[in-house]
């Protein structure tokens, strides 16, 4: 038997609208819940292995270092999981899978 928030994430996990503005990305999930999602919080987020040990899964970037005033240049899918972005600092190198943004967007609540 599925529990509410096996139920919750299996149609959740997939956006139906993606929005990018110069300094944020709204993603409209599936389950109609909206999220806005600010540059410098992705850019401090950032999962690739620059950013994060890949041995420890220790955070590598301090948060500090980002800028509080961050710009998205430009945001891809990846594949049918994932959105990359270049962000106004040249760093390009993340993947967040939607699974990571759902969970960052239940965090702002």
């Amino acid at each position: 038997m599925r529990n509410e928030s096996q139920l919750r994430r299996g149609a959740a996990v997939m956006p139906v609208g993606i929005e990018q503005e110069t300094d944020a990305l709204t993603i409209t999930w599936s389950d109609n819940r909206k999220c806005r999602y600010a540059a410098a919080d992705l850019r401090r987020q950032c999962p690739c292995a620059q950013c994060v040990n890949e041995w420890t899964g220790e955070r590598t970037l301090r948060p500090e270092a980002v800028a509080d005033v961050m710009t998205l240049v430009d945001t891809e899918i990846v594949g049918r999981y994932a959105l990359s972005f270049k962000f106004g600092d040249g760093h390009e190198t993340g993947i967040y899978s939607f699974r990571l943004l759902r969970e960052l967007c239940e965090n702002q609540a």
